[in-house]
């Protein structure tokens, strides 16, 4: 994989990660655009302990376009776009309308003696996982799965070396029902100024069960799951794809490493190569089950960057809204208001039907070979 860093018009930062060494990136980006914003805000929620974002400028963000106006993809002549590049691969942005990012502008340090101000520093990436507007991540072969996890493994390295990066979340929004604003294949890589709330509840929950036991939490829950069997939907030599037994959303699967692993910098090869076929085989699933396109929210979750490293276990959590063919799952007045999910399917059934959307149960090799589970 070849790795070039550029610049575009406003300043901002683009990598490219091509499938081929001898890939040459030199071309200019010509347009004429004004500064980037200056960062957001973060309030303080006394009530809540949690921070929240205030970011006025995102209100003016490109929302689905047509795709000829599409700005993720190529460039072509008189239609530039956010990659000059009349092709690519894989292709890393900083956001132009980020809702964290390093350029700081003073601010009052409170609103009242109990909600804190702060800069919103941190950095917002875009992930283009290809230049084919129409495709999708389930489309990709296992090769294209691969530089993308390579590219997420170096921009969460690089977000690391951030002096205000807490927390690195990698994750792909998928389709209108969950709220895209673009329609091309894309992810985003969001570098937080702090430990996110669900990352803080999970860390509490894994200090207790450490203290408790000596285990780390998430390994022996996995193990639990692979024993069990009755929820898992496929498995390869590196990686189990399952329903967690207590699911809040109606299709949720983890897929997670055998070997405990805290982030993705620090996933081998073999397991790298390993993911993709089985991250293909059950985004294929999804799309099976209702035979449409499946919304969905893809999110890694990874050990935070200074706090409580060694109680992560790094895993790939994906889930949808939809919970028939002709229904969404809405989260309304008890999701919303009180957090407390009410899941309309079981997850065992969630698995089975997931099991069946592409054929008898089985495993997905390396190769992406199909293997009977007994």
């Amino acid at each position: 994989m070849r790795r070039t860093v550029t610049t575009l018009a406003d300043g901002r930062e683009l990598i490219y990660f091509d499938e081929r060494d001898d890939a040459v990136r030199d071309e200019p980006d010509r347009r004429d655009l004004p500064p980037p914003p200056p960062a957001s805000q973060l309030r303080y929620d006394p009530l809540l302990d949690e921070w929240v974002t205030v970011a006025v400028h995102r209100q003016t963000r490109t929302f689905l376009p047509p795709a000829d106006q599409c700005p993720l993809c190529p460039s072509r002549e008189g239609r530039p776009s956010e990659i000059p590049a009349g092709s690519y691969d894989v292709a890393v942005f900083e956001n132009r309308f980020p809702a964290l990012s390093q350029r700081i502008v003073d601010e009052p340090t409170a609103v009242t003696p109990f909600t804190e101000i702060r800069p919103g520093a941190g950095r917002c990436e875009v992930v283009c996982f290809t230049d084919d507007h129409h495709a999708s991540f389930a489309s990709l072969p296992p090769r294209r799965v691969r530089t993308v996890l390579d590219a997420l493994a170096d921009r969460t390295a690089a977000m690391y070396e951030l002096p205000d990066v807490e927390q690195v979340f990698c994750f792909e929004n998928r389709g209108v029902e969950i709220g895209v604003t673009l329609h091309h294949p894309h992810g985003q890589v969001y570098g937080y100024p702090f430990v996110t709330p669900r990352t803080r509840a999970m860390l509490a929950a894994a200090r207790r069960h450490a203290e408790r036991t000596g285990g780390n939490l998430y390994a022996d829950v996995l193990a639990a799951e692979r024993a069990a069997g009755e929820r898992v939907v496929a498995a390869n030599e590196h990686w189990t794809a399952y329903v967690p037994a207590a699911a809040r959303w109606p299709f949720e699967v983890h897929l997670a490493p055998h070997r405990p692993v805290l982030d993705l910098p620090a996933l081998t090869g073999p397991e790298r190569d390993a993911f993709g076929p089985l991250y293909l085989d059950v985004l294929r699933r999804f799309d099976a089950l209702f035979d449409m396109p499946m919304p969905y929210i893809a999110a890694w979750h990874q050990a935070p960057v200074r706090v409580d490293r060694e109680l992560g276990y790094l895993h790939l959590q994906v889930f949808s809204i939809r919970r028939a063919v002709d229904k969404l799952k809405y989260l309304a007045g008890s999701e919303s208001g009180m957090g407390v999910f009410i899941n309309d399917v079981a997850p065992e059934r969630a698995a089975a039907l997931l099991r069946a959307a592409a054929g008898p149960a089985g495993t997905v090799d390396a190769a992406g070979t199909a293997v009977a589970v007994p």
